[in-house]
């Protein structure tokens, strides 16, 4: 799938582009306000499998069994359970730095939620500030 993909751009002089780069690609298409992302990562490559793996534990990548895509790599923007994306283009530079070629799809992408966060005790002028950073 990957293969192909690589041998029809080559085939017209395209050339390839980093999964790093794709993943910086989709963050500056998204709005200021998206919360979090869900993306698919496929390797071309089955054999650097655990090559691959060792580099996406730093952002929790969540294996897939029996699907066509090899891994879940859940992202969050300013807050939530999920990793940043600086260390997710971080893992994603060093496939990249290794020479493990892949694909990258953008499954979901969330926007416009807010953190909910105990404003009791906190004076006005806090509450009058956090709405404003976080207003949607």
């Amino acid at each position: 799938m990957v293969e192909d993909r690589t041998r029809r751009a080559v085939a017209l002089g395209f050339t390839a582009v980093g999964l790093a780069d794709d993943f910086q690609r989709i963050l500056d298409s998204l709005p200021d306000d998206w919360t979090d992302l869900e993306l698919d990562l496929c390797i071309a490559d089955e054999s650097r499998y655990i090559d691959a793996s060792v580099y996406l534990v730093t952002c929790n990548a969540q294996p897939y069994s029996k699907h066509d895509w090899h891994w879940r790599l859940i992202v969050a923007h300013r807050f939530g359970h999920a990793a940043s994306a600086p260390t997710v283009r971080g893992a994603l530079r060093l496939l990249d730095d290794s020479g493990i070629e892949g694909e990258l799809a953008l499954r979901e992408a969330r926007c416009g939620r807010v953190e909910t966060v105990q404003m009791w005790g906190r004076p006005q002028s806090v509450r009058e500030e956090f709405a404003r950073m976080r207003a949607q």
